[in-house]
């Protein structure tokens, strides 16, 4: 216990120790005692208390994830979930769990929503979550198909004059859908999936027209949404079926047309069974240069005569 805890050659210790360096922790077989200053204290009483969660559930964290439940605690943000609740496996074996309160509160929308908008920046996980979680529905049951899209805006939705047939005409549009889902299945698993309809990769002009019941259907890049494309995408929800829509709204692609993302808190907030999840830069679980990168880029946007389109 104490090994998972403090982590390999007391690796996860060092990181508590540069965390809190208002906090002398000493070590005695399986016993941490901790003394410092009351606030910090506590909050290492409790992120020591979540490892050892973690650790029992048969987790080791990884040096990152400590990093990430170091934040959270410093933040105030509740730990409950946080690396103990399993979205998916991937096919390799490694668990894919929520590491932010963010996450945590986004996974449990789309569990308790039949339509959830996750809006926040690069790196949060909102596409890697949504399929995860899409896929433990079509292993249980809950649905009877993955459809993946997103609007190919490069191409103005105009593929006609691209080389190739159709699926070589949007391949490159959807290719981060195909990133996320390979992490979790195998690609001949997926292959299998596509040839039998239970998963199908589109871009979003193919959605017209449709009723989707009994799918879990996601929309990625939904910045890149006109209104009258997100109005016509939220209408083809069917029986049975969830929508989970992603985007960041300091990406939007459109020239010279609102994002139909950026509409949707005035124009659906309080409607029954719709949930809009805001993650932010603390939610970014990616290398530790793309928070630092997010972070950056939002002190310039802050700055007197910044460019607002420059985004």
């Amino acid at each position: 216990m104490a090994v998972g805890v403090l982590g390999q050659y007391n690796r996860n210790l060092r990181l508590l120790g540069e965390a809190f360096t208002g906090v002398h922790i000493a070590t005695r077989g399986d016993r941490i005692e901790l003394e410092g200053e009351e606030k910090d204290v506590r909050q290492l009483e409790r992120l020591l208390g979540k490892l050892v969660e973690v650790v029992r559930g048969n987790h080791q964290p990884t040096p990152d994830e400590v990093r990430y439940l170091i934040s959270q605690v410093k933040d105030g943000e509740d730990l409950a979930g946080l690396l103990t609740d399993i979205v998916q496996v991937t096919h390799w074996g490694e668990a894919i769990r929520p590491k932010t309160a963010g996450q945590r509160q986004y996974v449990q929308a789309i569990r308790d929503n039949d339509a959830v908008f996750a809006i926040g920046p690069a790196g949060t996980g909102k596409t890697y979550l949504a399929v995860a979680m899409a896929l433990g529905y079509l292993k249980r049951g809950q649905v009877k198909r993955i459809i993946l899209t997103r609007p190919a805006v490069e191409a103005g939705e105009q593929l006609g004059f691209l080389p190739g047939d159709i699926f070589q005409k949007v391949n490159p549009y959807l290719r981060p859908l195909y990133d996320a889902i390979y992490d979790m299945i195998p690609a001949v698993e997926l292959d299998k999936h596509i040839q039998n309809g239970r998963v199908e990769i589109a871009p979003l002009a193919f959605m017209r027209g449709r009723t989707l019941n009994h799918a879990f259907v996601i929309l990625d890049e939904a910045q890149n949404t006109t209104h009258t494309q997100m109005k016509m995408f939220l209408t083809r929800l069917g029986f049975g079926s969830k929508a989970v829509v992603t985007g960041d709204i300091t990406q939007v692609d459109l020239e010279g047309r609102p994002s139909g993302l950026a509409e949707v808190g005035q124009i659906l907030a309080g409607v029954p069974g719709i949930a809009i999840v805001h993650l932010d830069r603390r939610d970014v679980v990616r290398h530790p240069l793309v928070k630092a990168i997010i972070e950056a880029y939002e002190r310039s946007e802050r700055e007197p005569g910044a460019d607002g389109d420059r985004a």
